[in-house]
């Protein structure tokens, strides 16, 4: 097991730092109070930078037109994208994309590639994944009400979904639905790409998420299949491989979201700290940094902090040198750790901030927002943990029986 990080690496990462203070954090006070839609001229500028530094889709293959990271390099690069909100999206390499380029990549077909793999590495279109349904339990994607049923050489899905991230202005959706309600469980789903101008695909509203329902990128939709008819040559991958090809999409995905989750843990304790060293709370002027609740606030926010980053780089390093499937504990684990370390943290940074933390004149408020959910989607926290522990005292009465033999 070894992180070091190489000279390559380290000239990548420095660059993408000096990119996120000067070009985009400066952008953050627009972005809170702006519609996403109305900033997409000086974003699609701040695309253009990217690609020039020949940082565009660090995660991505390079015969794709990305970078070609590993699954760790990529951590690194997420967790110094991850300290503003628009990291992600000028360096393109944000969710949902990022996972249905993947999905594509791995299971889509020469034709499915030239029209929608192709475009969306480079930019020039975005997608969504609709997967999530208002009235089944996300934590369980087994679950599904959505149809897909074959006429001819079509399928046509009804269903109702929500909290699709990016539906706004998405040229082409990943549905997945019951193509195979008599197959075991696993078995029953399929993905198909549905393009977003199919007759039937509506786009019913943003969702408002605490207070703000967001626009195009940012934003998340509900939707509604409602006889939506599309070629069975949308199909992705094997008919009923749907529940298989999620697993493939997800474990790699949390590390993507994880590392941004401590990018958001960066910044908010570099505020928590500035703000502490600067606010003068008493004569003499002394400051919140002489307080022994925020002193221990600031040990223990460190401390986690680096528990977490270690326990994802690990995950990650599992994930390049044994695969994903073999690194399910490694990728669960740091699922609920990373994110209710993020919670705390961010927590801590707006109490120390006060009332200037409830604000929108610091970015501490929106990741107090939109950050919360870390701990829902993706399955809840409490849908890891009992399977991490299951599985693990699986293996103790295992190898309880065996000694008994």
């Amino acid at each position: 097991m070894d992180f070091t990080i190489s000279e390559k690496m380290k000239t990548v990462l420095g660059m993408i730092n000096e990119f996120v203070d000067k070009e985009l954090i400066p952008l953050e006070p627009e972005f809170v109070t702006t519609d996403f839609k109305d900033m997409l001229p000086v974003l699609e500028e701040k695309r253009r930078m990217v690609r020039q530094m020949e940082l565009w889709g660090p995660n991505h293959p390079k015969e794709l037109g990305g970078m070609g990271l590993t699954m760790l390099e990529h951590g690194l690069v997420s967790e110094a994208l991850g300290r503003t909100p628009l990291g992600h999206y000028v360096f393109g390499c944000q969710a949902p994309d990022a996972g249905n380029i993947e999905i594509l990549h791995l299971h889509g077909t020469p034709e499915q590639k030239e029209k929608f793999l192709k475009p969306l590495v480079a930019g020039k279109i975005r997608s969504c994944f609709s997967m999530t349904e208002v009235d089944m339990p996300g934590s369980n994607p087994v679950m599904l009400e959505s149809t897909a049923v074959k006429d001819g050489t079509d399928y046509i899905i009804n269903g109702h979904k929500w909290y699709t991230t990016a539906a706004d202005g998405a040229k082409f959706t990943i549905c997945m639905a019951i193509t195979n309600p008599d197959a075991p469980t696993y078995l029953q789903a399929s993905m198909i790409i549905v393009p977003t101008d199919t007759p039937g695909y509506n786009l019913v509203r943003n969702i408002p998420v605490m207070g703000h329902s967001g626009s195009d990128y940012a934003s998340h939709g509900e939707i509604l299949f409602q006889n939506c008819r599309v070629s069975q040559k949308n199909l992705l991958g094997t008919e009923g491989h749907g529940f298989v090809i999620a697993q493939d999409r997800l474990g790699p995905g949390r590390i993507h979201h994880c590392m941004r989750w401590l990018g958001i843990c960066k910044r908010s304790f570099d505020l928590l700290c500035k703000r502490a060293n600067e606010r003068i709370i008493a004569p003499g002027g002394k400051t919140l940094a002489t307080r022994q609740t925020v002193q221990n606030w600031v040990a223990e926010s460190a401390a986690e902090i680096q528990g977490a980053r270690l326990l994802t780089l690990y995950a990650a390093w599992r994930i390049d040198t044994v695969g994903a499937k073999d690194a399910r504990d490694d990728i669960s684990i740091i699922k609920w750790v990373v994110a209710n370390t993020m919670n705390k943290v961010v927590d801590r940074a707006l109490q120390v901030h006060g009332g200037l933390g409830m604000t929108d004149d610091t970015i501490i408020a929106f990741f107090y927002r939109h950050e919360r959910a870390a701990r829902i989607y993706d399955g809840a926290d409490e849908v890891h943990k009992t399977s991490f522990a299951m599985r693990l005292l699986r293996r103790y009465d295992e190898a309880a029986k065996k000694g008994k033999k």
